[in-house]
Formats: structure tokens, C-alpha cells, sequence
């Protein structure tokens, strides 16, 4: 255990700091051994743990102490107990989500999402959830949903963030505008403090609060103490603090001056983790319009659309968002596939003001009264299907806005200042002024209807000069809030980023007074400290400056679009947490089944970026980097899913190329990495290999060998490969040679040696679009499952040897269909990634399509057969990631099936990965979670269409159906019951 690991943490026998930023030292041993022997859930105090934890989604980095994953409500009072033994700062965490630098410290990190999780009770008379810290927003709007209620506010991280962090941070969101903010919702609070008291908190009318206020001990000590604050500052309470929607900088202590009696539970949220520990709390629920429509206005710019927001206000809408042109602009620079985008008027910004109703005509009427009104290019949307794809586009400007098209990163640092919604046109129009002044260029989007505007900037976080331009903006840029009546944070939090600047909010006495509030809570400033009260520097711990420069680490890939640097690539997670969902989309599928931050996308690019700026030990061969890639079954999900275009596919590829280097790798390796080898020997007696691996004995031993597990079948060899079929076509096809146009058919080693007949079907699909089908022949392969195993070096030289055997087609032009689509990735993804310089490889993956892709796009007026009856359809994950799936559900409905698709995600198989001992649970339960449940309750007669060979296999051995390509659908010639 060294410094560069635990920063500022004095540890016995070694040589350290100060810890905490509370004050004494920590002895880390003996806190260990505590927590280890009275906490039940996972305690964490390892190299790697503690990295995964060290930046949350701010600018900031500081390596935390150890990390507890508590159980329950006794596990947190265990902890909270040992932390106050041993004198350790405690930081309680939700999805490390904030922009603001609160939820990373030199601390003991209470993480509630893995367990504390629950919706434990929905009182729809009442209109109250009561929910545990770690509950994910959505799955307790889901809960309310079933009673036609809803928590109002709904920031963008809804899918992933937690209440618990939604408590610390006062969250808001778009429907803030109908509900209000967090506390304006919370209706009791239990929590933890720092002495252990467990506490019950909601609003007291004032006897009641006079009558706790004389009790003895700690509780009476806090209530007397809240009654004499809200005595000594409440004058200068109600002088300073703005009568804005969303003021969220500070305490609140203006919910201690209520007439009718302070409400408590809501004084404490947005206190960012700093004051006490909450393990529960009982939520406002309001009732959700049923019906949904949306106004999309454009204006000129940023300024004139702020200026339209009061008259729109009138109109009673409950939603008012903003967003630039810049934010989309920027989004298609970066061939960002996001549907939304098509739907906005031309403008230089636009409003998304949405009206909700339980009467249709209603919502649609407010709708249409908002366009006329505006007189601007306008769009109506009139259900919330069909607004949808503009709320994705909205929603991804946080993500899609963290690094430019042009490569520049932007920042977090001023991204939350919000005024009056009347003074918001001219508060844009100075601060346009005061970001040209500095020549930062910035995004702008946001809650527009409560004058609340997000920014991302290009500041610069590395050097010392542009550190000092940086605290000098935000300084100005804090007195213009203020001089515009407006508060420096409406909804991220003050955290680290902006609590040195809330003197100039509110003034010396009031920032004492949130220390007399704290210290009240929190007597030995063990809570979260640094944040908020007696706060760090806003320039302190930057994680830009901690990591510049960037190392130069020799690395097989070429990483072109991070400048070739790794350590660049790994600095794409900005922490956002998309990864983090377990409902939707195709990242991050080992997060959904463990609900482990180790293996989220996150926490994966968290600890590559720790390990390529030598902060763990051993480098490349560091076992918690390992640990971590275990499970990433190298779906590609988070290269399209990932709003930063984190691409972790590559970066284990590129890990465990180093990690083996100089060493034997596990049997898997050779047994599935060299399967393109295995199966040509096998192919010489397929029919003698199959018999002898159905042999009990010897398919057993196979298997053990192999690492294969015990509940999975071997695949069998096709009694002849697809390419042996095609020895002598050519003899008998010359005369057409010259008179059609050419296509090569890849034959992909899974289904040249196991399923020939997919590709029987694609040549003649091929062939009846009217194409001369070239299928190359010898040992062909794209070396897909080389790259799982790190096998970069032999990778390479395969596909050098499939772009010679390809020049004559790729001079040509001729195109390539690939009917496996991880074969088309390695085209698209790998093959310029290893061999940047070679003109072939760009050649070849513009030229490489899918059947479906190249019959919809390069055969004009394809007509696929006339079939009917139904299909269930389900993507390769590396084809949703680098393709899409689009053409093959448009092909299938244009031949008259009626299609569904299961809820996207990956099968579970990935490859080789659900065949391996170590793997077969968690692929299991990646494949229940939506597809094999979604397989069974299909119809006998309805077609399973799947073109990846893994989720054939994996639907066939866990889902008991047999499945066929899409190909093979198309090559049916003639109307069909199915």
C-alpha cells in the first residue's frame, strides 16, 4: 500500500498523511479488521476496489479509504460504528453520478446500489414509495407507474441514477416543472448519524418540534440546535436565498422557518452525503398525465429562446427544455446515430415544451396553442412514442458533448448555474459575453422552463495557466449569477466544484451558518468532508492535472481516434453511468446480471485509466484490471451504447495482449481462440469427430480439457463445409462471368464447418438478386475469437493473410457480405484498428456489409419472398454496435412476417464466453433477463431468426428452440405458413 494509492491516508507502518480531511490519523489495519468482522456485505480495501471508486463524474479524483456494500440498515450502523472508532470520514454514494466532485473522498464509501435497492412499499392512497437509498429511480417510478403515479423529478441519468443520490444532491430533471425539486418531494427521511443515532425525520408542527427540541441526549441536542439556527439566521435566510425554481446551492435551511412547523427531512437533502447517512426514505409521489404531447420551437439562438420561455410558461406546460445547435451539430459530426435528430425544425436552438393531460385532445390542444403562439419553425409530436427520440437526443447531451468531433474535451466546472426563468434571456446574454471573454467554447442545453442552463467547456484542466483562467472565470461567472438574482447550482450540487464560491451567494454569515448546521449532524466532521463546508479548492484534485501528461504506452492497436494514445481512449468515461442501466439498451450486459461496479463499463475504464497511469501496481499485469475484464463478454455494446464511445472490447483485447505476453494462456485460449485451425483438421472426418465427442467418456474429457462447461453441448461439425461445396461452380458458371455484377460471400469459419446451409442460402439469395457470387477459397478467416484471448499478434497476421486473399476482389471494388456478424466487425472495427496504414484494410471495411444491409442498399428494387405468419428476431450484438439491425426487421416485414424483437441486449454466449465453467452462470442469467424467456413464450410455428452463431447456440442450449439465418428466410422461394 503506497501514497500514489491511498493519498493523505496515514497508514500504520508505513510512511503518509493526514486522513480524511477530519482530522487524526487513520489506522487503515485495524479499521479493515473491524468492518471485515461486523459488516455482512462485501468490504472492499484492495489497490483495485478503491480505484473504482476514486472519480465519480466531476472533474475530480480522490482515492477513497475502502468500500462497504451494505446489506442492510445493521450494516450501515456496523459501519458508521467502526468509522467512528477509527476516526475514517464516511462518504454514503448512489450511482456516482455527480458533476460536482461529492461523491469522491478520502473516505469509507457506503455503496447501497448492489443491495439496498428496494421499493418496499407504494401507499397509493397516501400518494407516498417508500424506497431504499440504492433503489434506481426508474424501477421506483415503475412501482408508482402500476397506480398511475410518479416521482416528479426525473433527471437524465432516471434509468441508472439512485434516490439515495437524488437525497444527497437535490436532484431535479425535466418534470421538475410539474413536481418540483427532490426535497419538495421527500416526505420522511431515516437516517444515520455519525454517533449512531438512527433518526426519523419529516415535518413538526412547533410543539412537537419544541417537545423534541427539550428531550435529552443527541436528538434533543440537534433539534434545540436547529430551533436556535433558524432564530439566529432566518431574517438573513429569507434576505439572501433566491426565490428561484431551482436554487439547490447550500443547506436548506429555509425549511426550518416554516409557519406551520420545520420540515427536517427536507433541510437535509442536498446536504451531498455531509451531514448523516440515509438508509430509507418515504417519497411524494404525483399523479403522470396519461397522455403526452411535445412542441419542438426553433429559434436563432440560445438568447431568443430563453426570452420565449415566460410566455410558453403560461401555458401550463410540464416540461420546458432547451438545447443549441452546437450540442447537435456536434452529434453528427461524430456520426452519432440518434433518431431525434431528424425531427428538429432548422434552428440555431431549440424548446422541447411538453404538456401532459388525461384527455388526448387536451395536451395536443396546449401543443398546438404553443406553435401558433411562437410563430417560429415549429414540430408537433403528438403522443410520447413518437417524442421519444427527441427526449434520447436531449438526454444524450451530456455524454455526446464530453469530447468535440474534433477531438477537444470539454469539461464540467460551470455547468449548473440557474436564474429566474424571467431574467434567463438576458442572463444567456451575458454570459455569452463572459465565455467569448475567456475564448471558451462551450454547449449549451438544459432546464430552460426553470432557468437552468447546463454547459460543457473546453477549459483547460492540465496546466497551471489554464487553471488559473478556469478559477478565474467561474469566479466572474459566479458574481453574474448573483448579480442576476440566480443561484451558482440548481441541480448538480455544490460538491467541490462550486462550495468555495457560496460566500459570494450568500454572503460570510450564512456560509457560517451551514457550518453551525453540519457540525449540529456532525460534530467531528466525518461526514463527506471537504465538501460543501470548510471545502476544498475548486482546483484541488482536478483529475485532468493528476493525469497530464499522458503517458506514451506501446500498445498493439492503433487507437486512431484518441491521437494512438491508450491512456487517452481510457480517459473517455466521464462517469456518466449509462452503463450502469438494468433495464434496456445492449451496455453493459455483465452489469445487469451482477450489479457489480467492477464490471460496468465504468468501473472497467476507471481502472484501465488508473492502471495506464502507473496508479496500480504491476501495470499490465495487474490481477484487479483482470478480475474486472473477466467478465466483459466483448459485445461492443458500449462503443454505440456509451455516449463517450468507451470501447472496452478493445481495451481488454489490448490488456490481456500484455498480460500473456511471455506467458501460456488458460486452455480456452487455444481451444476457442485457434477454433478457425481446429476446425479445418476436424473437417477431414467431421463425422468420425462428432461421434467420438458424443461418447460420454470422451465428451466429458473433451470438454474438461477445453474449459468447457458441464451444461453446454459441443457444437457438431456439418458433414461437409460450405466451401467444399462450392469446388468445381466455378468450371460451370464462366458464362456469366463479365455479365452480372460481382459479390464475395465470406465463408466464416462457424458457418463454413457448422452451419453450411446458412450460407447455401445466402449464395442463392445472392444469386437471384442477380449477382455472380465469389466465395475465396483455402484457409480463410477473420480471426474473431482471437481477440477475446488477447491474441492480437496472430490476429494481425491472419487478416494480413485475408487481405491478400481478398486484393484481387478489394482492387476490384467488389463488395463483401459477411453472413456472421462478428466477422463484419472484425472488417469494420478490428481490421483498421491493427493495420491503420494499410490501404486494403479502410477499403475493405467500406466495402463489407450484411446480407440485409447489402440487399437494401446495393440491389435496387429487391423484392424478398412473400411469406406469412410471425418472427421473433434477435440482433448480433456486434451488428447492433456496428451495423444495426434495421434492414434485417424491415427485410422480414417486407416479406410479411409480423416481427418482434426482444428487449435489445446480448444472448449471453458472446462468443466462447457462455461455454466456459467459470462463465455458464452469468451467461445464463444475461440470456433470462429478456431473450430465452421471450424464446419460449413463442409460438411453435413462429421463426426464431438469428444470424449470430453464439446466440444460436445459446437459444438452442438454454432456450430448447432451433433457430435460422436470415438468409434462410429469403431463400424461400414461394409463399409460405411459418
Amino acid at each position: 500500500m503506497t501514497e500514489s494509492v491511498m493519498p493523505g491516508v496515514e497508514v500504520e507502518g508505513d510512511s503518509g498523511g493526514r486522513g480524511g480531511g477530519g482530522g487524526g490519523e487513520v489506522d487503515v489495519r485495524s479499521l479493515e479488521a473491524s468492518l471485515r468482522r461486523e459488516v455482512a456485505g462485501a468490504v472492499y480495501f484492495d489497490d483495485g476496489s478503491r480505484a473504482l471508486y476514486a472519480a465519480d463524474a466531476s472533474n475530480y479524483r480522490q482515492v477513497p479509504i475502502a468500500v462497504v456494500e451494505p446489506r442492510d440498515e445493521a450494516d450501515v450502523a456496523a459501519t458508521v460504528a467502526a468509522c467512528r472508532t477509527h476516526g475514517a470520514p464516511l462518504l454514503p454514494r448512489g450511482a456516482g453520478t455527480s458533476l460536482a466532485g461529492q461523491c469522491c473522498n478520502v473516505a469509507v464509501i457506503l455503496d447501497f446500489t448492489r443491495h439496498m435497492n428496494r421499493v418496499l412499499e407504494i401507499d397509493a392512497d397516501h400518494r407516498l414509495a417508500r424506497v431504499q437509498p440504492g433503489t434506481v429511480l426508474d424501477v421506483a417510478r415503475d412501482a408508482a407507474a402500476a397506480h398511475g403515479l410518479t416521482f416528479g423529478p426525473d433527471p437524465s441519468t432516471h434509468a441508472w441514477c439512485t434516490v439515495g443520490g437524488m437525497l444527497g444532491n437535490n436532484s431535479c430533471g425535466v418534470h421538475s416543472l410539474m413536481a418540483g425539486r427532490t426535497s419538495d418531494n421527500t416526505h420522511r427521511l431515516r437516517v444515520v448519524t455519525c454517533d449512531g443515532l438512527t433518526m426519523e425525520l419529516e415535518k413538526l408542527d412547533p410543539a412537537a418540534f419544541a417537545q423534541r427540541a427539550r428531550q435529552p441526549g443527541r436528538e434533543g441536542e440537534i433539534h434545540k440546535g436547529l430551533g436556535e439556527l433558524a432564530a439566529r439566521y432566518g431574517a438573513l435566510i429569507e434576505e439572501r436565498y433566491p426565490k428561484i425554481p431551482r436554487r439547490v446551492s447550500g443547506y436548506n435551511l429555509d425549511e426550518l422557518l416554516h409557519a406551520d412547523g420545520p420540515h427536517l427531512a427536507r433541510a437535509l437533502v442536498g446536504s451531498e452525503g455531509t451531514c448523516a447517512t440515509i438508509v430509507e426514505a418515504t417519497l411524494n409521489l404525483v399523479p403522470s398525465p396519461a397522455h403526452r404531447t411535445l412542441a419542438v420551437l426553433g429559434y436563432p439562438d440560445v438568447p431568443a429562446a430563453a426570452d420565449a420561455v415566460p410566455r410558453l410558461l403560461e401555458l401550463g406546460p410540464i416540461g420546458l427544455e432547451g438545447m443549441d445547435a452546437y450540442v447537435v451539430e456536434n452529434m453528427r459530426a461524430k456520426g452519432l446515430e440518434i433518431a431525434g435528430l431528424t425531427l428538429l425544425p432548422p434552428a440555431g436552438a431549440w424548446l422541447f415544451v411538453e404538456f401532459g393531460s388525461d384527455a388526448a385532445d387536451e395536451a395536443v390542444a396546449s401543443a398546438r396553442r404553443a406553435i401558433e403562439q411562437s410563430r417560429v419553425p415549429a414540430r408537433l409530436l403528438e403522443t410520447h412514442a413518437e417524442a421519444q427520440p427527441i427526449w434520447h437526443a436531449r438526454e444524450a447531451g451530456l455524454g455526446a458533448s464530453a469530447r468535440l468531433a474534433d477531438g477537444t474535451e470539454t469539461w464540467e466546472g460551470w455547468e449548473d448555474a440557474a436564474v429566474h426563468p424571467d431574467r434567463l434571456g438576458d442572463y444567456m446574454r451575458d454570459f455569452q459575453k463572459l465565455y467569448e471573454k475567456f475564448g471558451y467554447r462551450t454547449v449549451l442545453y438544459g432546464h430552460f422552463g426553470q432557468g437552468l442552463v447546463h454547459t460543457r467547456m473546453d477549459f483547460d484542466l492540465a496546466s497551471d495557466d489554464g487553471i488559473k483562467r478556469y478559477r478565474a472565470f467561474v469566479e466572474e461567472a459566479a458574481d453574474l449569477v448573483v448579480h442576476h438574482g440566480g443561484s451558482i447550482s440548481g441541480e448538480h450540487g455544490d460538491g467541490q466544484a462550486r462550495a468555495e464560491l457560496l460566500t459570494r451567494m450568500f454572503g460570510p454569515e450564512l456560509v457560517e451558518a451551514f457550518s453551525q448546521f453540519k457540525a449540529l449532524w456532525d460534530p467531528q466532521d466525518r461526514m463527506n468532508p471537504g465538501k460543501v463546508v470548510r471545502p476544498n479548492r475548486l482546483d484541488d484534485h482536478l483529475r485532468p492535472r493528476d493525469d497530464h501528461p499522458l503517458p506514451q504506452i506501446e500498445t498493439r492497436f492503433a487507437y486512431p481516434n484518441d491521437d494512438g494514445n491508450f491512456a487517452r481512449a481510457t480517459s473517455r468515461c466521464i462517469g456518466v453511468g449509462k452503463c450502469r442501466r438494468t433495464e434496456g439498451g445492449i451496455m453493459c450486459p455483465s452489469y445487469m446480471a451482477t450489479r457489480d461496479e467492477r464490471h460496468s463499463t465504468r468501473g472497467r475504464a476507471h481502472l484501465l485509466h488508473e492502471m495506464a497511469h502507473g496508479r496500480l501496481p504491476d501495470g499490465w499485469r495487474n490481477e484487479s484490471v483482470k478480475d474486472s475484464l473477466d467478465l466483459c463478454l466483448s459485445c461492443k455494446g458500449c462503443k454505440l451504447d456509451c455516449p463517450a464511445g468507451v470501447d472496452v472490447a478493445t481495451y481488454k483485447a489490448e490488456f490481456l495482449s500484455h498480460y500473456y505476453e511471455g506467458r501460456r494462456r488458460p486452455r480456452q485460449a487455444y481451444a476457442f481462440g485457434l477454433v478457425h485451425q481446429w476446425a479445418r483438421l476436424a473437417s477431414a472426418t467431421p463425422r468420425l469427430v462428432n461421434a467420438l465427442t458424443a461418447l460420454p467418456g470422451v465428451e466429458a474429457l473433451a470438454k474438461r480439457v477445453a474449459g468447457v462447461a458441464r451444461e453446454r453441448r459441443l457444437p457438431r461439425f456439418a458433414s461437409t463445409t460450405f466451401q467444399r461445396q462450392m469446388r468445381g461452380r466455378e468450371a460451370g458458371e464462366g458464362e456469366n462471368e463479365g455479365r452480372r455484377p460481382r459479390v464475395v460471400l465470406w465463408p466464416d469459419t462457424f458457418n463454413n464447418h457448422f452451419t453450411p446451409a446458412s450460407l447455401e442460402a445466402g449464395l442463392r439469395v445472392l444469386e437471384g438478386a442477380g449477382f455472380e457470387v465469389v466465395v475465396p477459397t483455402g484457409p480463410v478467416c477473420c480471426g474473431r475469437p482471437l481477440y477475446d484471448f488477447g491474441m492480437l499478434d496472430r490476429a494481425r497476421a491472419v487478416l494480413r493473410r485475408t487481405l491478400a486473399t481478398l486484393s484481387e476482389h478489394i482492387d476490384a471494388g467488389t463488395p463483401v457480405v459477411a453472413l456472421e456478424p462478428s466477422c463484419l466487425a472484425v472488417f469494420r472495427d478490428e481490421l483498421v484498428n491493427l493495420l491503420p496504414d494499410d490501404a486494403r484494410a479502410l477499403a475493405l471495411s467500406q466495402r463489407s456489409f450484411t446480407l440485409a444491409e447489402f440487399l437494401t442498399q446495393r440491389v435496387e428494387g429487391y423484392e424478398p419472398p412473400r411469406l406469412t405468419g410471425r418472427a421473433l428476431f434477435h440482433g448480433h450484438c456486434h451488428q447492433k454496435a456496428l451495423a444495426g439491425v434495421s434492414a434485417d426487421v424491415a427485410l422480414l416485414r417486407q416479406a410479411g412476417l409480423e416481427v418482434t424483437e426482444p428487449e435489445v441486449g446480448c444472448c449471453g454466449m458472446a462468443g466462447s464466453f457462455g461455454f466456459h465453467q467459470e462463465h455458464v452462470d452469468v451467461s445464463r442469467k444475461i440470456g433470462e433477463r429478456a431473450l430465452l424467456p421471450a424464446v419460449r413464450a413463442a409460438a411453435g410455428e413462429t421463426l426464431l431468426v438469428a444470424d449470430g452463431f453464439s446466440c444460436r447456440e445459446q437459444i438452442a442450449q438454454m432456450g430448447g428452440r432451433a433457430t435460422v439465418h436470415l438468409a434462410e428466410v429469403l431463400a424461400q422461394q414461394r409463399a409460405a405458413a411459418v
